[in-house]
């Protein structure tokens, strides 16, 4: 019985000598997958109110104000903000601000000059155009309005609401 149990031994070693071989013959495979994202242009704006304050009919000087607009655009996305007339009625050419049927001319322009006014790109009118900085970013705008001198009308609150689009 010895005997057999040392044949049976190493006949299980040698078994196993020859399994080892087969279970430790290791090997690889590989593949890849592709890996993509998509940024599309988007913009956003905000914009601060433009409060001329307290207008003298009498002065001879026209009274000027500003307001910033931010335009958030992904980076590089080309934009063009464009401003319309307002509710205060008027036309590009001399827009206007409402107290009931009573109304003060004024107008908003692309520069300190007062020289182009900022509209739709029609007629007279200019648009102002950008790069996004990033939606994080803020590209800011200078609005520069200017009420004109010398306007005699009544006593009162005089206002419009300007809609900013940004195009992109």
């Amino acid at each position: 019985m010895l005997c057999a149990m040392r044949i049976y031994g190493r006949c299980l070693t040698a078994a196993l000598a020859l399994a080892v071989p087969m279970f430790c013959d290791a090997g690889t495979s590989t593949t890849t997958f592709p890996v993509s994202a998509v940024i599309s242009s988007a913009c956003s704006v905000t914009a601060s109110a433009l409060s001329f304050g307290a207008y003298n009919p009498t002065s001879g000087s026209p009274l000027d104000g500003t307001s910033a607009i931010s335009v958030y655009c992904t980076v590089g996305s080309a934009y063009t903000v464009v401003l319309d007339i307002g509710t205060g009625g008027g036309a590009y050419t001399a827009r206007t601000i409402a107290n009931g049927a009573n109304v003060l001319d004024y107008n908003l322009y692309t520069s300190n000059a007062h020289t182009t006014v900022w509209g739709d790109g029609t007629g007279a009118t200019s648009t102002v155009a950008g790069s996004g900085a990033g939606l994080l970013t803020a590209s800011t705008q200078t609005v520069y309005g200017r009420v004109s001198a010398l306007q005699d009308k009544p006593a009162g609150t005089y206002t419009s609401t300007i809609t900013v689009t940004v195009n992109f």
